[in-house]
């Protein structure tokens, strides 16, 4: 009983030291499409952003413009998020490795995104949009260590 006791934690030791690197088994994701995805939830921020600017200029006692604004609020917040949980759970868990190239730089690239999401989540001004897609854009330069490649328009 000791024996299978003591094998069986080793195993379970043993495998979670195998696997501990990543979340997922390795090659399954790929940064360039968290980048894109990212880029793509920057620019629904955006869209929502200008949607409550074009329902505050209008007569906020209607109830359908007070049921609009608060579903493109609701947007704006669950695309920063998920930019945020990229950041965390991909980038920051998984990808940025202590001991890997440009350490420091790496970390304090993504922070900027966080924080860049985090300040769209507090505001409807359309320039902390812009500040978050230049903050991943400056990311990809750090993290990849050249100029982004990819296609992306607002």
């Amino acid at each position: 009983m000791t024996r299978l006791l003591t094998a069986t934690l080793a195993l379970m030791f043993t495998a979670s030291i195998a696997s501990a690197h990543c979340q997922v088994p390795c090659g399954i994701y790929g940064d360039q499409m968290r980048f894109e995805q990212m880029l793509e939830d920057t620019q629904t921020i955006s869209k929502a952003q200008s949607q409550v600017g074009e329902i505050a200029k209008g007569n906020l006692q209607e109830a359908q413009a007070i049921n609009q604004a608060a579903r493109w609020v609701t947007t704006k917040e669950e695309h920063a998020t998920k930019i945020q949980s990229t950041i965390a759970a991909y980038f920051m868990a998984q990808r940025i490795k202590a001991d890997g190239d440009n350490y420091t730089k790496k970390l304090t690239a993504a922070h900027a995104v966080m924080v860049g999401a985090m300040k769209c989540k507090q505001s409807a001004d359309p320039a902390t949009a812009k500040a978050l897609e230049k903050a991943i854009f400056d990311f990809y330069r750090v993290y990849e260590g050249k100029e982004p490649d990819f296609a992306h328009s607002h």
